[in-house]
């Protein structure tokens, strides 16, 4: 166990690592996941979301197994390695109220961090002004921790309180294969669109867990790589170039690069609000403490706070569909830009206002 610890905490072992995370992120693909959309948290979660009823938006409901397997491999990962510490935080509502936010930019966009690097190795040159937004939001963030902010330390918690979030994904998968017939009608399935567009079971599953295990071990964040940088620390950085480069040449492989702006999969070349929507998740993952797989891997380990980011992101992701707020291929929502600059000033607020406050 400690042979493989310290090989993951290592630059090689972070350059394997995202090796690892783009050849599965392209392999759900090829087994069924929608196109430049093998693993997408944010989108994950909205189709999850959706299969539960908390927003009906046809085209994208469906229980992702992919999000199970990752909170479920950082769990198990967690025990083994006897990093698994239930805590919890004060500041609950900040934290979800960035999720929420976190949500609503990323889905003005169209996809994650996580995506938004899948979508570059697709070749979807889009991606690059949400980059560039993320970035600048990244940035912002970094200007209020430096004046003080901080997004606290957990507090020890009891141990039953870290298997809530475990326990739920058991559940979650349960509703899934076992398909209950609800007077609701819960849980919903998609039958056209992008929900209707995923990998068999074993394989979402199991790509989930290689993922969870991997990103534990090595504490991955496409925030934290972002940000190092501008601290010049580069050994997250050449994880995240890593993954890009293992998701590009499996791409290259399979014939599945068509550079370009227009005619990409879910996406849109609506770039002010591209740019816009990231740098409003960028922000609100700073602030947050991690990016949207961060989280999820954090809750797996029993961080509490880190979970409330994450039930922000599923009301998030009810809002942008419950109300005109989420893009699609064809441009940004009526109430897209609106959410954005609201989103922005919410969340300058809580960095200025939030200064050496522990959780």
């Amino acid at each position: 166990m400690m042979g493989s610890k310290c090989l993951l905490r290592t630059r090689a072992g972070f350059i394997i690592s995202g090796l690892l995370i783009g050849f599965s992120a392209v392999m759900l693909q090829k087994f069924g996941n929608p196109a430049n959309m093998g693993i997408c948290i944010t989108c994950f979660i909205r189709d999850t979301a959706g299969a539960l009823g908390l927003h009906r938006a046809a085209a994208v409901q469906y229980i992702r197994p992919e999000l199970i397997g990752l909170l479920l491999g950082s769990f198990i990962t967690s025990m083994i390695f006897r990093e698994f510490r239930p805590r919890s935080g004060s500041a609950s509502t900040v934290k979800f109220t960035l999720g929420f936010f976190a949500m609503i930019g990323t889905l003005v966009f169209l996809g994650c961090p996580w995506r938004m690097i899948i979508r570059l190795a697709g070749g979807d040159l889009n991606a690059i002004i949400g980059f560039t937004g993320l970035v600048t939001g990244i940035r912002a963030g970094i200007y209020f921790r430096q004046s003080g902010y901080d997004p606290g330390n957990g507090i020890k918690d009891r141990q039953l309180t870290g298997l809530i979030i475990p326990v739920s994904a058991l559940l979650l998968i349960l509703l899934l294969i076992v398909k209950p017939e609800l007077p609701s009608g819960v849980p919903f399935e998609s039958t056209s669109g992008p929900g209707a567009m995923h990998a068999p079971l074993y394989a979402s599953i199991g790509f989930g867990l290689l993922i969870g295990f991997v990103a534990q071990r090595t504490r991955f964040c496409t925030i934290g790589a972002i940000r190092s940088v501008f601290f010049r620390e580069f050994d997250l950085l050449f994880m995240l170039l890593s993954f890009l480069s293992g998701a590009f040449i499996l791409n290259l492989l399979f014939g599945q690069v068509n550079p370009g702006f227009s005619g990409q999969p879910v996406a849109h070349s609506d770039h002010i609000w591209s740019f816009g929507g990231m740098l409003l998740a960028g922000l609100a993952f700073v602030l947050g403490g991690g990016c949207p797989g961060r989280q999820l891997i954090l809750s797996g380990e029993g961080d509490g706070s880190a979970a409330v980011f994450v039930f922000g992101m599923f009301a998030g992701a009810a809002a942008v569909h419950n109300f005109p707020i989420a893009s699609t291929p064809g441009g940004t929502a009526s109430w897209g830009p609106a959410a954005v600059i609201i989103g922005i000033v919410v969340c300058i607020i809580i960095g200025s206002s939030n200064r050496n406050v522990k959780n």
